[in-house]
């Protein structure tokens, strides 16, 4: 199977799940709910999780769903699979809800615990990002344009100025601990998936997530970024965050850029 022809027509399911997503962005009734977590749903999280299903389903390439808003697969289930959909099918409800256009689309292909596939798509902006295994990571600015490679940044943790992805509004102990011990660090703001985004375009050089994420989230930028020449390792493994455990909340991570092994702790 090639992964990177796969990758594009997965690319299309997201362009049509955003294509969704834009018809609530423009009314004035979002639908908000609420779930069991406190976390938002609005009408735009189902209609992209609709399309993003109905999509996949009719791919020749099989593999089983998991996503946010789709049925809850057992982990008896789940832990069967060698391989599966990793969906995300709204990425930053909460910028959706304050129209700030920093939400996305997220498709992973997870195998062995490793996503080998991303794509991830930019309603507001029409950018899809899309990645396969040893076959490199893309930028499309629109559905015509000719497909940019994408490459992190090389960098050392000594260097000075270094830009961090971070919020400057919700910067916890740890990861200001962490921005602590690096040299005069610049913050870049960004929503959802962009965050991961930034570091494979080689516009920042890490994202110190040590606060909650899902699987879901980081699935498909992830795949991304290790195509870009970056690395996700987990807090707790000192591995690349690993996929399909029994509970989906991520490890505390951090994203490099193209940082050289003996340098991956701070």
């Amino acid at each position: 199977m090639n992964y990177l022809a796969l990758a594009a027509e997965v690319g299309q399911i997201t362009r049509e799940a955003g294509a969704a997503i834009l018809e609530v962005y423009d009314t004035e009734d979002f639908g908000v709910e609420h779930k069991a977590d406190d976390s938002p749903l609005t009408r735009a999280d189902r209609a992209a999780n609709t399309v993003i299903e109905a999509g996949l389903r009719a791919l020749s390439f099989r593999a089983p769903i998991v996503s946010e808003e789709g049925r809850d697969v057992p982990y008896a289930e789940r832990s069967q699979y060698t391989r599966f959909w990793l969906v995300d099918p709204l990425d930053g409800t909460k910028e959706f809800i304050k129209r700030n256009g920093e939400f996305t689309v997220n498709i992973a292909l997870i195998e062995s615990g490793r996503p080998v596939l991303g794509a991830v798509f930019v309603p507001v902006t029409g950018e899809l990002y899309y990645a396969a295994t040893n076959q490199g990571a893309w930028r499309l600015a629109t559905p015509d344009a000719t497909p940019e490679q994408l490459r992190a940044a090389t960098f050392t943790l000594q260097d000075p100025h270094l830009r961090v992805v971070a919020s400057r509004s919700h910067l916890n102990e740890a990861t200001q601990a962490f921005m602590d011990k690096l040299d005069r660090p610049e913050i870049v703001s960004r929503g959802s998936s962009l965050k991961i985004l930034e570091l494979a375009k080689g516009e920042a050089h890490l994202y110190p997530r040590l606060a909650p994420t899902m699987e879901w989230d980081t699935g498909a930028a992830h795949a991304i970024l290790l195509e870009a020449g970056g690395k996700m390792i987990s807090e707790e493994t000192s591995r690349e965050l690993p996929y399909n455990k029994e509970n989906l909340l991520n490890h505390f991570f951090v994203a490099y850029g193209a940082i050289n092994e003996g340098q991956l702790s701070c």
